[in-house]
């Protein structure tokens, strides 16, 4: 017999709220987690009296009025508004860059005037298309801020010169034209009083947690407590319709279906497909991905059309977004921005061009390497030779002089 519902592996927040909502409907759910403590990463530990967060400082916030009233019943929250400031040789600064910011620094009091400096000091340094991230800092908010709030920082961060860094890091900059230091743009957002673990605490009241478990140690012996044990007399290995994970992922006709979405370029079969391997029996994302399934592409456009997409990031993944809407949905493990209506992305280990409506248009097998087109042409490294590609994906030869990978 059974002993759990559920076997719960982690103490966080999502294995809290999990094992909270089990238990109101009426299952008993045993709860482990690796570590010496629970609240995973929003772990807050009292230090003299002042709650620290031991893994880095955790603000709450929502628009979401149902989820603000729902983590309200663990924890009384306090009316926190994160406000950073930038500290430059002893003169603050407000962030994100907002009219206090430019007040400060140029002495302006309107948004106008604002947008005039900036516009000033775009036209001094001589950009029109930023090639870098140095450039598109100065378009977005001038020499100034560039050069004492965004240089040092982001050259330490990024280990390298800002010219050195690629612009579409920081298009997305936040530039606000409004005296509000508000660094979210969310009704609701505070710090739990006490801490986060106290309120952990509360959603895993009742539940059995055990601390210092290594799930992966001793996987089938936990396994076995919260397992049916008619489940595999039912549907056992022998007539395969119990197919775990780890029997899928070794799976010869998986594995090939898999490789043939990557070369192929399908990037929405290729992330569900990878799903199916999901350890958990939550398949995260997965209603994101069968929309994108069913999504009429529209015609791809560049130009004068429509706004040119800009790549984005989204948990580990890359897509492509106008200032309206995502327009190709963050499924690529790299890419490049548009050029000439195609931008290279890569897919697994495969590299592809797809046109603005995120159509794969041209497929690289075996490319270690890959250029942006320019003039109708890329180049490309393939198995350790650079070679030029045309729109149709003919291979010419390049010359000495044309610009090398």
């Amino acid at each position: 017999m059974k002993q759990y519902d559920y076997l719960i592996v982690g103490a966080g927040l999502f294995g809290a709220v999990f094992a909270h909502e089990a238990k109101k409907a009426g299952k008993k759910c045993l709860v482990v987690d690796k570590r010496d403590h629970i609240a995973g990463n929003i772990y807050t530990e009292a230090v003299e009296g002042i709650n620290v967060h031991r893994y880095g400082a955790h603000i709450f916030h929502t628009n979401n009025k149902a989820v603000w009233q729902y983590v309200n019943q663990f924890a009384e929250f306090n009316r926190y508004t994160n406000s950073p400031v930038a500290n430059y040789h002893g003169q603050i600064y407000n962030l994100p860059f907002n009219m206090n910011t430019f007040n400060k620094m140029w002495g302006v009091v309107t948004p106008a005037e604002a947008k005039a400096k900036i516009e000033e000091q775009k036209k001094e340094a001589g950009i029109t298309d930023p090639q870098n991230l140095e450039e598109q800092a100065i378009s977005l908010v001038g020499t100034d801020i560039y050069e004492k709030l965004i240089k040092g920082y982001t050259g330490k961060q990024w280990g390298r010169p800002c010219t050195e860094l690629p612009a579409f890091i920081i298009k997305r900059l936040p530039v606000r034209f409004t005296y509000d230091n508000n660094y979210f743009n969310a009704l609701y957002q505070g710090i739990p009083n006490g801490g986060y673990t106290a309120m952990v605490e509360n959603m895993l009241e009742g539940t059995e947690v055990r601390l210092n478990v290594d799930y992966l140690a001793d996987r089938e012996a936990l396994n076995a407590l919260a397992e049916d044990p008619t489940l595999w007399d039912r549907y056992g290995s022998s007539d395969g319709l119990l197919y775990t994970p780890q029997r899928i992922a070794s799976d010869p006709a998986y594995r090939e279906t898999l490789a043939l979405f990557e070369k192929r370029g399908m990037a929405v079969q290729y992330r569900i497909a990878q799903l199916l391997t999901a350890p958990t029996l939550r398949l995260f994302g997965l209603a994101e991905l069968l929309a994108e399934a069913v999504r009429e592409k529209p015609a791809a456009r560049s130009g004068t059309e429509a706004e040119t997409p800009e790549l984005f990031a989204e948990n580990g993944r890359w897509g492509y977004r106008t200032a309206e809407r995502v327009v190709v949905a963050p499924l690529y493990d790299n890419g490049f921005d548009f050029t000439e209506g195609l931008a290279a992305v890569q897919l697994g280990g495969t590299w592809h061009y797809i046109d603005t409506a995120g159509r794969t248009r041209l497929s690289c097998p075996g490319c270690a390497a890959v250029k942006p087109f320019r003039g109708g042409k890329a180049q490309v490294v393939r198995n350790g030779r650079r070679i030029g590609i045309d729109r149709a994906g003919t291979e010419y030869p390049v010359a000495e002089n044309e610009f090398a990978i």
